[in-house]
């Protein structure tokens, strides 16, 4: 679905990163680490065509990045459910309008029913459905994210950090309704600092792990 091949990306007049190349396939689940720095969300944005790579060749399902259009972009993203980092939510809307946004926008609002109580019970924002993003705490914010991005069914789940302001009993939670989805047959990644996350997620699920670190992508194996 999403393949990286060969690229580098330049920035401040010289390499973040070259010779990546990552294969998001249907089910598959990966999770990023490496310093702060490295180039971690920018290679993410890649993975999402936010970005275009400096060389190298990005796939977005089959399609070349860099000759895609922004209706085309646009589409495509469709398919990709994403959590930034900074978690920005418009602040004039109520938690559940944020979270069925991506479903408005498309045109799809009539989708929209018992899936959304079940996902806010599922990230506990239940009690939190009508508030506005700014009465939100850190965590919360986080979890509308995921809540946001899950909510269009994605075939790709791409995640910065997404249990990074929450505790661990809710990260747990979490972690497992990502591996629910790719058990549903979604590819996952997930960029994060915490080892412990990715330790319990390899207890319940095969994923691979990669180091972003001195320029270069590499296997993480049984480090972890």
């Amino acid at each position: 679905m999403i393949r990286l091949e060969n690229v580098a990306y330049n920035y401040g007049g010289g390499a973040l990163f070259t010779g990546v190349s990552l294969h998001l396939e249907p089910g598959s689940f990966h999770f990023l680490t490496g310093p702060s720095g490295t180039g971690k969300t920018t290679l993410l944005k890649l993975c999402y065509g936010e970005l275009l790579p400096t060389s190298g060749r990005v796939q977005l399902f089959g399609k070349d990045s860099a000759g895609m259009n922004r209706d085309e972009v646009a589409l495509m993203r469709r398919r990709i459910g994403v959590v930034h980092q900074d978690c920005q939510f418009l602040d004039h809307l109520s938690v559940a309008e944020n979270v069925v946004l991506p479903l408005t926008v498309a045109g799809r609002a009539n989708e929209v029913g018992q899936d959304l109580t079940d996902l806010l019970g599922w990230v506990g924002l239940e009690r939190q459905a009508s508030q506005l993003p700014p009465e939100l705490s850190g965590g919360e914010r986080q979890r509308a994210a995921l809540a946001r991005a899950v909510m269009v069914s994605p075939d790709v789940l791409i995640a910065d950090e997404p249990t990074g302001n929450v505790d661990w009993e809710m990260s747990q939670r979490l972690l497992h309704l990502l591996i629910e989805l790719n058990r549903m047959g979604k590819a996952v990644l997930i960029a994060t600092h915490d080892l412990n996350l990715i330790r319990a997620a390899k207890a319940q699920v095969q994923a691979r792990v990669l180091r972003l670190q001195g320029g270069e992508l590499q296997s993480a194996g049984a480090e972890l």
